[in-house]
C-alpha cells in the first residue's frame, strides 16, 4: 500500500506488488465520490460524504473474510469503464439465457404430451424449431439470441394454439461482470488494508 495522499475525505492509495503494475489499483476518494482504477478497470461510486465509510465491512473483518454486497453497490456507481465495450457493471449471462428457454421448452413438450395437443412428430419439430431458431444464436450474437426469443412462434399448422415465449421480462439473464466483481473485493481489501494501516499507526503514536 502506498498512500499517495491522505487529507480527510481527499484520499489517494494505491496498492500493487512491489516492482509490478499487475493487478494493482488506485483508490481516490473526494467528497461524496470513490473512485477505483486500476487493472481491471475504472469504476466511480457516490452515497456518502466519506465513501470509505460506505464500503466499509467491519461485521467481516473479525471473521477474517471481506464482505460485498454487488446489488446495492453497483446502485451508486456513476461511471463505468468507459474503454469497455458497452460499459457495464453487468453482462449478458448465456448460461441463465439457455437454462430458461429450455424450461419453457421443457414445460411445452410435457403439457403438450400429457394434454394430447400434439403428437410425437409435432413435438420433436416443436423442440428442434426452439433449437434451431432460438437457442443456436446463442453466442453469435447475444442481442439476436434475445431478438430470436421474444419474435420465435410455432404452431403445428393444424393447431390453431401457437407456442411463444410469453413474460421474457419476468426473467433476468445477466450477471456481474468478472471484472466488477474483482474491483468489489479489491475495493473492500484495500480499504480494510487502509483501516488496518491507521489502527497501527495510532497505536504506536
Amino acid at each position: 500500500m502506498e498512500v499517495l495522499r491522505d487529507d480527510g475525505l481527499y484520499r489517494h492509495i494505491r496498492f500493487r506488488e512491489p516492482g509490478t503494475m499487475c493487478m494493482h489499483f488506485d483508490l481516490v476518494t473526494w467528497p461524496g465520490y470513490l473512485a477505483y482504477s486500476g487493472d481491471m478497470g475504472c469504476y466511480v461510486f457516490s452515497r456518502l460524504a466519506d465513501m470509505f465509510e460506505f464500503f466499509r465491512t467491519d461485521r467481516s473483518y473479525n471473521s477474517g473474510r471481506l464482505g460485498i454486497n454487488l446489488g446495492y453497490w453497483s446502485e451508486k456507481l456513476v461511471a463505468v469503464d468507459g474503454n469497455r465495450d458497452r460499459a457495464s457493471a453487468k453482462e449478458f449471462c448465456e448460461e441463465k439465457f439457455r437454462s430458461v428457454i429450455c424450461e419453457y421448452r421443457l414445460n411445452w413438450i410435457r403439457e403438450a404430451a400429457r394434454s394430447g395437443i400434439l403428437d410425437k412428430e409435432a413435438r420433436r419439430e416443436l423442440w428442434e424449431s426452439v433449437e434451431d431458431e432460438v437457442l443456436c444464436r446463442i453466442g453469435d450474437n447475444n442481442d439476436a439470441a434475445m431478438t430470436a426469443a421474444n419474435e420465435f412462434s410455432w404452431s403445428a399448422g393444424y393447431k390453431r394454439r401457437s407456442w411463444f415465449f410469453e413474460d421474457l421480462w419476468d426473467h433476468s439473464f445477466t450477471e456481474f461482470t468478472h471484472s466488477f466483481v474483482w474491483c468489489c473485493y479489491a475495493l473492500a481489501w484495500g480499504i480494510k488494508t487502509y483501516d488496518e494501516a491507521k489502527e497501527k499507526e495510532a497505536a504506536h503514536a
